[in-house]
């Protein structure tokens, strides 16, 4: 229901009046008292703010000004150590293995073994063969006296029959004896001459044998010293029936080597990863190598064993980019060319690796300090 409201007729309205309790105007003028000291404290506050930063910015611009340039970085490297393909010098079939994958050796310990018996056996057979060149030698040597002792004859009957040619022709002279009797005298000497021509051929053909000197050891006759070849090689390819590890390492990829397998020479059936010689190969953008060179230290952080920092220094520089050793070197002769920026391969020796086993493969990060004495930065590097 509406209510209707009516004016109230004239001289009918009467003022009302507040009471002054009801006013609150002095409140505002005492909460304004306890304000002023943290107006203060907040304004403190600011102005120590204020300053600091400019004194922040100016401590970090000062350092950046100071080593700016000082320190190159990468995350592009990798731990690296020498690998060994493990391979027989002779073929057969496996005897036995020694190893197991994975197995650290040290050098000169047994990885697998050859059956020997068919190297046995060549052995043999060349120490026969040194044998019999060496008779054969001491034969010669008898032909040859045998030949000195033949031509001493045929000169001794040379010897003879010059003399009677000589009293024959003497009296042929005087008219005592028969033209015939002078015939037979002629063709007997003839006879002596051709028998010492043919006995010192046979003496010159044993001194050829002999190796053109009568008096040569016996091992040093040509014979003798290829039968000699012959046997080394036959102990040789015996020995070679046990491979053994050329280093120190950790062999690998040896799983599939089995008894009985056939394997032939040169074919690779392992790998020993040397751990006596670890470096990291650091591939640092072209822009980074202005101040880089060799012996600069450079610190190691290896992601497997985070917060461990190693040392180490720069051993050399690579001779091209790795895109020049790759099978397929990029062709930039088109006309999408675009430019790439390239990466050379830096080695780094590490000086310690902080008892940590590292692996070959690991992924690294490197810094280089390129002013380690504080002084001005070296000329550009030349690669090694």
């Amino acid at each position: 229901m509406n209510a209707r409201v009516t004016p109230p007729a004239p001289g009918e309205a009467k003022p009302v009046e507040v009471p002054a309790a009801d006013t609150p105007k002095a409140a505002p003028a005492a909460a304004a008292a306890p304000e002023a000291p943290t107006k203060k404290k907040r304004s403190g506050r600011r102005l120590a703010i204020m300053l600091a930063v400019p004194v922040v910015l100016a401590a970090g611009g000062g350092y950046f000004w100071l080593t700016g340039g000082r320190y190159v970085e990468t995350d592009n490297a990798y731990v690296q150590q020498n690998k060994v393909s493990i391979s027989s010098d002779v073929a057969g079939r496996i005897a036995s293995v020694a190893v197991k994958d994975s197995q650290a050796v040290k050098a000169g310990d047994a990885l697998f073994t050859i059956d020997p018996e068919p190297y046995r056996i060549a052995l043999a057979q060349a120490d026969a063969a040194l044998a019999s060149a060496r008779v054969n030698v001491e034969q010669l040597r008898v032909a040859h006296s045998i030949a000195l002792a033949k031509l001493q004859a045929a000169r001794d009957a040379l010897d003879i029959r010059q003399k009677e040619w000589d009293r024959t022709s003497n009296l042929r002279q005087q008219g005592i004896t028969a033209e015939s009797s002078l015939d037979d005298s002629r063709l007997a000497l003839q006879q002596a001459q051709s028998t010492v021509a043919l006995e010192q051929q046979d003496v010159a053909n044993t001194i050829a044998a002999l190796g053109g000197n009568p008096d040569i050891a016996t091992d040093d006759h040509p014979a003798v010293r290829a039968a000699l070849a012959a046997r080394d090689n036959a102990q040789r390819n015996l020995d070679k029936t046990t491979v053994v590890a050329p280093a120190d390492g950790i062999v690998a990829q040896v799983g599939s080597l089995n008894v009985g397998q056939f394997i032939n020479t040169g074919s690779t059936i392992a790998t020993l990863v040397e751990s006596s010689d670890v470096w990291v190969e650091a591939n640092f953008k072209e822009t980074q190598l202005t101040t880089l060179r060799n012996g600069m230290p450079a610190e190691i952080t290896v992601d497997a064993f985070p917060g461990k920092k190693l040392s180490g220094h720069i051993d050399s520089i690579g001779a091209a980019t790795g895109a020049e050793f790759a099978l397929i070197p990029a062709q930039n002769a088109t006309g999408n060319w675009v430019k790439v920026t390239q990466r050379v391969p830096v080695r780094i020796v590490v000086d310690s690796t902080g008892g940590e086993p590292l692996v070959a493969g690991m992924s690294a990060t490197v810094n280089v300090d390129t002013k380690p004495d504080g002084s001005q930065a070296p000329e550009a590097p030349k690669a090694n």
